[in-house]
């Protein structure tokens, strides 16, 4: 199998949220800290380099201390933009780098096995695949696994204006792989439960404080 310092990690941080007043959904706190640092700090042991994917001023990240890889083109379109730029700067700055994993800034709870699974899957076949992470039946199609050489294929669907990211997984072929809820503070959570609404941080805080007492997210 891949070794973990031939995956590059990218946390996409380009949403915004307009679901709770505006601004940068990356920065919303959950639990004391920007959303975004829950996401890093479950990828980055996965991964052997982490960058962030995000447009605009890159110092609004600095106490992150990861590098800030805008999208390349000036019209933002969508989280697919994101991983064609990790998967460029990887290729430039990592060349040790086979895939990049990408997951969303306001995904807190990602399994700490995402990348085995999404490689172990990858791997089954002599290629390598992409590979999208899927939880109750639903593909989660920018938590996934990019091999470099999908990048002409993303770069080409861009090119056409083809924004849908579920249209370009399926073009890649990626395989979708399972994961169940895991357990937090007693209660079954989707792993890729991902924050877009108050009721949502708000869910997510309880679940955090709870967690907390109890020793952390598994």
């Amino acid at each position: 199998m891949i070794a973990r310092d031939e995956i590059t990690g990218v946390v996409l941080a380009g949403g915004l949220s307009r679901r709770m007043g505006g601004g940068d959904k990356a920065l919303i706190e959950l639990a004391g800290r920007p959303l975004i640092r829950h996401a890093t700090e479950r990828l980055a042991p996965q991964v052997g380099a982490l960058a962030i994917n995000a447009n605009g001023d890159p110092a609004r990240f600095a106490a992150l201390a990861l590098p800030v890889v805008p999208d390349e083109t000036a019209d933002f379109p969508g989280p697919l933009a994101g991983v064609l730029a990790a998967l460029h700067w990887a290729a430039r700055v990592r060349p040790q780098t086979r895939a990049v994993v990408s997951v969303s800034a306001d995904a807190p709870f990602v399994p700490a096995d995402l990348v085995h699974r999404l490689l172990e899957a990858s791997s089954s076949t002599p290629v390598l695949r992409a590979a999208v992470a899927q939880s109750h039946g639903h593909r989660h199609h920018v938590i996934g696994l990019w091999p470099l050489e999908t990048a002409s294929e993303i770069e080409a669907a861009l090119a056409r204006s083809e924004r849908r990211v579920e249209a370009i997984v399926d073009r890649l072929g990626a395989v979708a792989v399972p994961f169940p809820d895991q357990e937090i503070a007693g209660e079954r959570v989707d792993p890729f439960f991902n924050i877009n609404t108050p009721d949502d941080l708000a869910f997510a805080n309880g679940l955090m404080t709870a967690s907390a007492h109890r020793g952390g997210v598994a």
